[in-house]
């Protein structure tokens, strides 16, 4: 049994003490039912606007934060798992079968990914030695140059500010939906419309940071952990870089 669940089966056991001697008169409490809120940071009981701004002023301020999950965007659904901070992020992208993965340091963007995501990304252009430079690529870490049209697609996945802003959104009028967990957190759910225009589970420990999102008009669904916990970014060796050029293969 997890210490989590243990510390559920006490509080239920204390909360049914404290009825039975209240039945009894033995105290003065005049209500059985445990408070969702006790011992919380407090934020489940604001309104739904007071929630989303405290939440995203929490996001806004955490030096770091890992997502995983989908999103779907432009007819594209793409799976996440990224670490982000302020100067950059790294991680995987999942889309169209392919997985590759995206390291930003500063404003140099990487892309790595096997010769068979440089083969699809090439078809229809490169012939002879052009082909074989395409090759080379596999496994290694390309620089995107910011003038490339991958900059621009992947650059975004890589900052934290932009994906936050981009996500961090619900649509139409808010409201609170209830007390729920997150990987053994309590949460506080806001939404959108009643969900239609998506739902933000917020923590109800510690700083209200975002757990937990469901996109409106099924565009994904998002984890986010790792609030605050630093992690080291640092751009690849020499040996596993290789610099194609002005613009990148392209399909």
């Amino acid at each position: 049994m997890t210490v989590i669940a243990q510390g559920r089966i006490r509080r239920a056991a204390l909360v049914t003490a404290m009825c039975a001697l209240a039945v009894t008169g033995a105290t003065g409490l005049t209500g059985c039912s445990e408070d969702p809120d006790a011992g919380t940071n407090g934020v489940g009981k604001l309104p739904a606007a007071k929630i989303q701004s405290q939440t995203r002023a929490a996001a806004d301020s955490a030096s770091a934060v890992r997502l995983s999950g989908t999103v779907v965007t432009s007819g594209s659904t793409y799976k996440l798992d990224m670490r982000l901070k302020a100067d950059g992020g790294t991680g995987s992208v999942t889309s169209e079968g392919a997985t590759f993965r995206l390291l930003r340091v500063g404003e140099q963007l990487y892309l790595k990914a096997d010769a068979d995501f440089w083969s699809h990304a090439d078809a229809g252009g490169a012939k002879g030695g052009e082909t074989a430079a395409v090759e080379k690529l596999g496994g290694k870490y390309v620089k995107v140059p910011q003038g490339d049209p991958a900059y621009k697609k992947f650059s975004g996945f890589t900052d934290k500010d932009v994906l936050l802003d981009g996500l961090l959104t619900l649509h139409g009028d808010l409201e609170t939906a209830g007390h729920h967990e997150q990987s053994g957190v309590r949460t506080i759910r806001i939404t959108g419309d009643k969900g239609a225009g998506g739902s933000l589970d917020v923590s109800l420990e510690g700083r209200p940071y975002p757990l937990s999102l469901t996109r409106a008009g099924d565009a994904g669904t998002l984890r986010f952990s790792d609030w605050g916990k630093s992690f080291t970014l640092t751009g690849p060796a020499k040996d596993e870089t290789v610099d194609y050029g002005k613009q990148l293969p392209t399909s």
